[in-house]
């Protein structure tokens, strides 16, 4: 039966699913991408290794390289798009309420606290690298910005951005660091459970049952929370947040060919610039930040950023040029279930390489590692494809939503 809705009882359902942005799912499965590339070798314990372990494993020249190439490519680029990304979707959300005469930040802030949850429970079950959490909490400042111009927003997210390059210069001049009681407060609760800084990756490789790794995500729970206040994580994730929300406003996704120009132009200054300095961080990154933290802070601030941007734009060129390629299916399904398939690369990860399980983080080299993420995606491409031909939403996308709308939606493609 058709749905009617009065004014005095607004429909705050969501957009149909036909109404979904082919462009934007495909943008957030090549953000998928990104990540799995740039989360595994954590996974595998490859980054937990002394310089020791890994000079001696087999590969250890090629690895060198492709761990130049991450910082080159990857670090920080991939969760830039999906911040961005994030931010559009505020703005939709926004607009669809906006047309139902409901209330959107209400929603939003809804929507933000289930988030808030799932994220907890990826904390504390699966993985102490969730990131879920912190874009939940930034998530619920975004309201606080929709009376603003563009402009506006816009000059807040360039200061927001380079807060962290601020505060670590003060930090550096005043000889303090906000977070070393974070940091003191982890090595507490490691010790807890016989963990050092340099006993991480023997702990999970060892492992022998899922109780050894919740106890190593309980501190991992704190450890996670020092390195958001170290690397001014939550700056970071707020401002690009803040430029997602205005490319929502201006609604630049639905008329790629009439932003063309402006894609072009970001794409040329954003690589041209972004890729060359990320030699730069790459090389600083990789000599153990030689000139220091506050000078690592400014070659993220000018190449990180940039170059997610140009991505974006790159991306979205391809995108008008080869609409109807089959190819943009391989990134939008897994796009289209995000949520569901980030978790999952969680599930896989640790299934994968610690000792508990299959237990290939003891002698994984970079490039396996890597290899596996890809097969990973892959086969996540693969059952992404085949689950929505027959449901309409990824299985955690389906909870999140019934939570945020208060209201039973069906799943199976041929329920009314």
């Amino acid at each position: 039966m058709k749905r009617t809705t009065t004014a005095s009882s607004p429909d705050s359902s969501p957009a149909p699913v036909k109404k979904r942005y082919v462009s934007l799912d495909a943008l957030r499965g090549f953000a998928i991408l990104g990540i799995i590339l740039a989360n595994y070798p954590e996974f595998s314990l490859w980054t937990f290794k002394s310089a020791e372990e890994v000079a001696a494993m087999n590969g250890a020249g090629l690895d060198r390289i492709i761990r130049w190439l991450q910082y080159i490519f990857i670090d920080g680029k991939f969760y830039t798009l999906f911040s961005l990304l994030f931010g559009i979707g505020f703005s939709i959300i926004l607009g669809n309420t906006k047309e139902k005469g409901i209330d959107g930040n209400r929603l939003f802030l809804r929507r933000m606290f289930v988030l808030l949850l799932i994220g907890f429970l990826h904390l504390m079950l699966l993985w102490s690298g969730d990131i879920l959490m912190l874009y939940a909490l930034m998530g619920m400042l975004l309201p606080l910005f929709t009376s603003f111009s563009d402009k506006k927003i816009l000059s807040f997210a360039g200061i927001i951005l380079c807060l962290p390059l601020v505060s670590d210069a003060v930090c550096s001049l005043a000889g303090i660091s906000l977070s070393a009681p974070l940091h003191d407060a982890w090595l507490r609760k490691a010790s807890e459970y016989g963990i050092t800084e340099e006993t991480l990756a023997p702990y999970l490789i060892e492992s022998k049952s899922y109780s050894d790794v919740q106890n190593f995500l309980i501190q991992g729970s704190i450890e996670r929370m020092y390195e958001f206040v170290d690397s001014h994580r939550y700056f970071k994730v707020l401002g690009l947040f803040l430029v997602g929300f205005v490319i929502g406003r201006r609604k630049i996704y639905a008329d790629l060919e009439g932003n063309a120009d402006l894609l072009r132009k970001v794409a040329k200054i954003g690589l041209c610039a972004g890729l060359p300095l990320s030699l730069i961080y790459a090389a600083h990154a990789m000599n153990g930040y030689p000139i220091g933290n506050v000078f690592h802070s400014f070659l993220y601030l000018v190449s990180v950023y940039p170059t997610g941007f140009g991505y974006a734009a790159l991306f979205c060129l391809l995108f008008i040029r080869s609409k109807n390629s089959g190819l943009w299916k391989v990134f939008a399904k897994p796009g289209k279930m995000a949520c569901t398939n980030y978790l999952g690369q969680s599930f896989f990860g640790i299934l994968i390489f610690y000792g508990a399980w299959l237990g290939l983080g003891r002698n994984a080299s970079l490039a396996l590692t890597e290899l596996i993420a890809l097969g990973v995606y892959l086969f996540q491409a693969g059952f992404s494809y085949i689950w929505l031909k027959f449901f309409r939403f990824g299985p955690v996308e389906w909870i999140w939503r019934m939570l945020t709308y208060k209201r039973w939606f069906p799943l199976r493609r041929w329920d009314d």
